[in-house]
């Protein structure tokens, strides 16, 4: 008889994992199958813990991560799961050691002597020289001046360079000032997104023609202008700094969050 269920039991599973944090977000299939490039049918299959459509094991596992960082999920306890219901990794294959009767004994070589030969009239030579060049600079303690005297004074060795190159600091874009507010053509919108963590980008034009649909990284940016207006999607909104004709949108939404926003030329309260 069971009194109770382990925290394991309670544990969703991976598939089912995914579609709360995705329906948690706000987001469709369709919107996830845009941003990660997955096909919609490989995403409604996982979803139902269908692996079959992924190709394999190592397949399956990259199609858990890419989709669990796309609904703001921690991908590494679902991989272990995955591998823990699907039997685990293979351990890799350790190649046997060679034996020594397989390996190849290169035949002793006979000696060069033409070679030494050569070697040793080369060695003479120099030795030679040698010896007649330190012969040639005995009695001579340094360089000697016009007038015969041994210049002892000798200059000083430069001292090393010991300074060390100074790291400028990185200083943050700073916000746009009035003059940059002021050079905005009046007549149209301008947007401008920065990704402060990883988020999702769509827009869209007055005409509802799509302007861009991406997955942003930390520190990329897109910038948008139409005559009439510009509809942004924003997934995990407080991962996003927005500035609408030149001045930032505060609280564009909290974090893991879909934000829809629209706006128009003029101030960023009148969109």
């Amino acid at each position: 008889m069971s009194i109770g269920n382990s925290p394991e039991d309670d544990r969703p599973s991976v598939g089912r994992a995914l579609q709360q944090a995705r329906t948690g977000a706000g987001l469709t299939v369709e919107e996830v199958s845009t941003t990660t490039r997955v096909r919609i049918p490989i995403v409604q299959a996982i979803e139902q813990d269908d692996f079959s459509r992924c190709g394999g094991d190592v397949y399956a596992r990259g199609h858990i991560r890419t989709l669990a960082r796309a609904v703001a999920l921690d991908p590494d306890p679902l991989i272990t799961q995955f591998d823990a219901e699907h039997g685990g990794r293979p351990e890799p294959t350790v190649p046997k050691p060679l034996f020594e009767a397989e390996r190849i004994r290169s035949e002793p070589r006979r000696p060069n002597w033409t070679a030494a030969m050569v070697a040793a009239i080369v060695a003479v030579i120099g030795f030679v020289g040698f010896t007649l060049f330190n012969g040639g600079s005995k009695g001579a303690d340094g360089p000697v001046s016009a007038d015969g005297r041994a210049n002892a004074e000798k200059k000083p060795a430069p001292a090393p360079n010991t300074t060390r190159p100074t790291v400028k600091p990185t200083v943050p874009d700073p916000a746009p000032s009035d003059s940059a507010i002021a050079g905005l053509p009046k007549d149209k919108v301008t947007i401008k997104v920065t990704a402060l963590g990883q988020s999702w980008l769509s827009a869209k034009d007055a005409n509802g023609r799509l302007l861009e649909d991406v997955l942003l990284k930390k520190g990329q940016s897109k910038t948008f202008t139409d005559k009439k207006r510009i509809d942004l999607v924003l997934g995990n909104a407080g991962a996003v700094q927005l500035y609408v004709n030149g001045k930032e949108v505060k609280q564009v939404g909290k974090k893991g969050s879909v934000a829809r926003l629209s706006y128009t030329p003029g101030d960023p309260q009148a969109g």
